[in-house]
């Protein structure tokens, strides 16, 4: 687990990381999204002890990151994995000596190592690029390997540092499955750093949203799509402002596994009202498709429509 309390991070008069608070329990697949600049890799360094924080607390696994000697943080550093946007690895060694950099610094035997760097690009699905030099890799083999790299140690945690930004949209698909399938299998939790909303909707349970060096909403990805605060449609870009001459704008908000794909339908009839559709989005989150639609109601229906919508349990919202 992963406990962080009133965090605060400066770099002399510039204040990084002001106030953070959340926990990310094992087992998490917990993102952490905001614009550049926002404080989230930072936040990552401090929780791995590449960063000092000033003030607060990071606690890993009951152990207060701050506190661990200067002697022991490669011990520390051990049982947590990291990838990065870039790769990091040396490029012109073999996929095989990449993956097994760590194995040597630790001092593993030639026949552990073997073993341990064979099973790893099995379960990176690259068994067959071991004698292949990094640099004749594409971009989502490179991070393939990136990732083996990452669990040699067999690490509790893995943090991800904008590790799909600099791959296609196939390759990113690929590489969120892959550590979605490391994440159930191996039972590691997963912290992603991104500016995509969208690599926080297919993968991750829980997020938080950083601003301007703050945390500016927590909660789990369905219920954060649901609510929708200012913080999250700042960051789709989605603040709107009415553009109806009459009326007023619900936005309704539904999950597909919830079978409310047709609801908007049903209360038409029910109601024996009309209403416009102003706007419909559809969107994947997780394994679910979630939706929302905006409609233009009269004042004087207002109260029937909002009735019928809490009624069947419908989240909607004025806007």
């Amino acid at each position: 687990m992963i406990q962080i309390n009133n965090l605060c991070k400066s770099y002399g008069n510039l204040k990084v990381l002001e106030g953070i608070s959340l926990t990310i329990e094992d087992g998490d697949i917990y993102g952490l999204v905001g614009r550049s600049g926002a404080g989230k890799s930072t936040l990552l360094r401090c929780i791995n002890g590449l960063e000092k924080y000033q003030s607060g607390s990071l606690m890993v696994d009951g152990q207060e990151v701050n506190q661990v000697a200067e002697k022991d943080l490669n011990s520390f550093r051990r049982g947590i994995g990291m990838i990065f946007q870039h790769f990091s690895l040396q490029e012109r060694k073999t996929v095989y000596e990449n993956v097994a950099l760590p194995l040597r610094c630790w001092h593993y035997s030639k026949a552990d190592t073997e073993i341990r760097v064979k099973e790893l690009l099995e379960i990176v699905g690259i068994p067959e690029k071991t004698n292949e030099k990094a640099r004749n890799l594409s971009g989502g083999q490179k991070q393939r390997v990136a990732i083996a790299r990452s669990l040699a140690l067999n690490p509790s945690i893995l943090l991800c540092d904008e590790a799909t930004s600099a791959l296609d949209p196939k390759t990113t698909q690929a590489i969120l499955a892959l550590l979605k399938e490391i994440n159930e299998k191996l039972d590691i939790t997963v912290v992603i750093v991104t500016h995509q909303m969208e690599v926080i909707q297919q993968i991750c349970n829980r997020m938080s949203i950083i601003e301007n060096s703050k945390i500016a909403e927590s909660d789990t990805v369905k219920n954060m799509f649901f609510r929708q605060p200012p913080a999250f449609q700042r960051l789709l870009g989605e603040e709107r402002e009415s553009t109806s001459a009459s009326g007023i704008e619900l936005k309704i908000l539904f999950s597909t596994d919830a079978e409310s794909h047709n609801f908007l339908t049903a209360m038409a009839v029910d109601l024996q009202l009309p209403f416009p559709i102003l706007e419909g989005k559809m969107v994947k989150c997780g394994d679910s498709m979630m939706g929302s639609f905006i409609i233009n109601v009269e004042e004087e229906h207002l109260p029937e429509v909002a009735n019928y919508l809490d009624q069947h349990q419908v989240s909607w919202k004025n806007i």
